[in-house]
């Protein structure tokens, strides 16, 4: 018998690294909301590689900070090594990534939402997305209870049909044998939602006393931390790390690889989902690379209580044999005892250009999507998509425009972006090099470009925003001054010059001019600089790469302003693709199926050509010229 229960403003179904993010923004922004999960025990849980960050990914966790998520508050209190990746190369690719304990991580993150008000933690599955007239009225259960409600969030991660295979062993379980979501694909193809097919997988864990890390090489933490979250001082997250060890695959490994291969569910046919490019499985990465004689392995703890080791880098669907016959064979491993076996997981996703830039269906008012789901991979990824699906939720149940970033605003607006306007035929993994504007959108002024939106939507305090103010004032005063003192080449300046290996002075230049110097920074310039206050590590760095930067930082500025004219020449909402004739079959299917807001995004449609923006933007003038005539008539 169905039963309605307690009516909510959102219901976010999952509680992964998306889910958390998106209940957490909803409620935080006002609305009541439900959050449902499989099993309470899974909430934020890693189900795969233990940190969080990483190339890319950091300058993610960071953004979501700058934007009033958690995902950075909560692994800075609870990881167990921190590494700044990169940081050999310039700031753009400067990427923060620390190892999480992963039970410390969940349990933290369950404790914040059990203790947010407005937010309700239910376990079930739910089964059905209930609509009327094209828009969410609330959420059917398994257990066959409905919860009404005015907008909901899928954040299903892996978990939609999933199934998990080793070898010839197929288990119709979500990761780490949680009960999979059965029902709910149903329900969203019969509301017009397309569903598709994804794979991704996970290495084996081993017990760490049978592992003998004197054959590897240790991997430590960096002496001096760098905080996730921009509320945060170094101060408050030290604490003892712990190492992480390199190892390598050999030619025995790709041997055993090859003659087994035959068995591999990925080469049988067994796996029918399309699995990331970018993180192959250890099978895939031998066959695909035959000239590569070793591959990495890093092994990495799980956590501070507990004795399993995650083996990153040995991605496997192999049967148990193989398994424990590869790994033996790297150094390091040969009488590893593995704790749980890789596994790869098929797993039921959409493709995202069936959402707005909001990340709203464009079928289904109130419908939200974030994460894995969405065909993306990762926790970064997932946990950026939640926080802006959440707020866009709440958002339009206030009657407020939503927050879409552009992709010279934040590595999530290129993220989005990319999976809104982009067929992605695999799971989608962020990168730097998808960002056309990776020296604005630097990992260290996120808070600089992004806490004034957190702030404007209402997920940033008065107080933090005033810090914000007055951490850009600080800054700017310092590089102003630093452009109007003068110093002359007298003997001590020469001096430090020539210990520094920087060309004499000839004449007088500012101290701006001399941080210019590839050999010179701020930090080294300390002693020719006889007024400089003491200022904090954050806004020293800023100082530095505004300076130093200056020029490449001003060519990318003029580039964002040419690109805002295209995201803002908008397309009208009643546009007939099939009705321009110029344009390409190819071009007016795929912008009829995308519905392009912009000329911007449209451009970035594959298989729509200049040519065929050329014709557009001549059709939407004179579209817009006869819309014009009609309501004056």
């Amino acid at each position: 018998m169905t039963h309605t229960y307690e009516n909510y403003d959102v219901v976010v179904i999952g509680a992964g690294h998306a889910g958390c993010e998106a209940a957490l923004a909803a409620a935080r922004l006002g609305k009541k909301t439900l959050m449902f999960t499989v099993s309470v025990d899974s909430i934020a849980m890693m189900p795969c590689n233990p940190n969080v960050g990483g190339t890319s990914k950091g300058h993610l966790v960071r953004e979501i900070d700058a934007l009033g998520g958690e995902m950075g508050k909560n692994i800075d209190r609870t990881f167990i090594q921190s590494k700044m990746l990169n940081s050999s190369k310039g700031p753009a690719v400067h990427s923060l990534r620390a190892q999480a304990d992963k039970q410390a991580y969940s349990k933290s993150m369950r404790q914040v939402l059990e203790n947010t008000e407005g937010l309700t933690i239910k376990q079930g599955e739910v089964a059905e997305i209930l609509t009327e007239n094209g828009a969410v009225t609330g959420v059917r259960t398994y257990s066959d209870a409905i919860y009404p409600c005015r907008a909901a969030i899928i954040a299903t991660g892996t978990y939609l049909k999933a199934r998990c295979i080793t070898g010839d062993c197929i288990t119709e379980t979500g990761p780490n044998g949680l009960m999979a979501a059965t029902h709910l694909s149903e329900s969203l193809e019969k509301i017009g939602i397309k569903i598709r097919r994804f794979k991704t997988g996970t290495p084996a864990r081993v017990d760490k006393r049978t592992v003998d890390f004197s054959k590897m090489t240790p991997q430590y933490g960096d002496d001096k931390l760098v905080p996730f979250s921009f509320t945060n001082k170094v101060s408050d997250i030290e604490r003892e790390q712990v190492p992480c060890y390199l190892t390598y695959t050999n030619e025995t490994t790709h041997e055993i690889i090859r003659e087994n291969i035959d068995r591999s569910p990925l080469y049988s046919g067994e796996i029918k989902g399309v699995g990331p490019r970018y993180c192959p499985s250890i099978e895939d990465k031998v066959m695909r690379f035959k000239d590569h004689n070793r591959h990495q392995v890093f092994i990495e703890p799980e956590g501070n209580y507990t004795n399993e080791v995650y083996v990153d880098g040995m991605s496997s669907s192999m049967p148990e044999d193989v398994q424990i016959a590869m790994y033996r064979s790297v150094p390091g491993l040969e009488h590893c005892q593995i704790v749980r076996n890789a596994y790869a997981i098929e797993y039921d996703c959409i493709d995202a250009t069936q959402l707005k830039p909001s990340l709203e269906f464009k079928i289904i008012s109130g419908l939200f999507a974030a994460g894995q789901f969405n065909g993306s991979s990762g926790y970064e990824e997932a946990a950026a998509q939640g926080l802006i699906a959440g707020i866009n939720a709440a958002m339009k149940l206030s009657d407020r425009e939503p927050l879409i970033l552009k992709r010279s605003d934040a590595y999530i607006g290129v993220l989005i972006d990319d999976l809104v306007t982009k067929e992605s035929h695999e799971p989608y993994r962020m990168m730097t090099s998808r960002a056309e504007y990776r020296l604005l959108l630097r990992q260290d002024n996120a808070d600089l470009r992004l806490t004034g939106f957190g702030h404007e939507i209402g997920l940033i305090s008065d107080e933090r925003y005033k810090a914000l103010c007055d951490k850009i004032t600080a800054i700017d005063n310092e590089v102003e001054r630093l452009k109007d003192t003068m110093i002359s080449g007298n003997k001590e300046v020469q001096t430090f010059l020539s210990e520094n290996g920087s060309s004499p002075l000839n004449t007088a230049v500012s101290l701006a001019e001399l941080i210019r110097r590839p050999e010179l920074d701020y930090e080294k310039i300390a002693p020719l600089d006889k007024e400089r206050k003491e200022l904090s590590d954050e806004i020293a760095e800023q100082v530095n790469i505004n300076i130093k930067y200056e020029g490449y930082i001003a060519r990318e500025k003029r580039q964002v302003e040419q690109f805002k004219k295209m995201e803002n020449r908008l397309i009208p909402d009643g546009i007939d693709y099939e009705n321009i004739d110029n344009i390409r079959k190819e071009a007016r299917q795929k912008l009829a199926d995308i519905r392009p807001e912009s000329i911007g995004q449209a451009s970035r449609i594959s298989g729509v050509s200049p040519s065929d923006i050329s014709v557009l933007l001549i059709y939407i003038e004179q579209w817009n010229r006869s819309h014009s005539s009609d309501k004056k008539g």
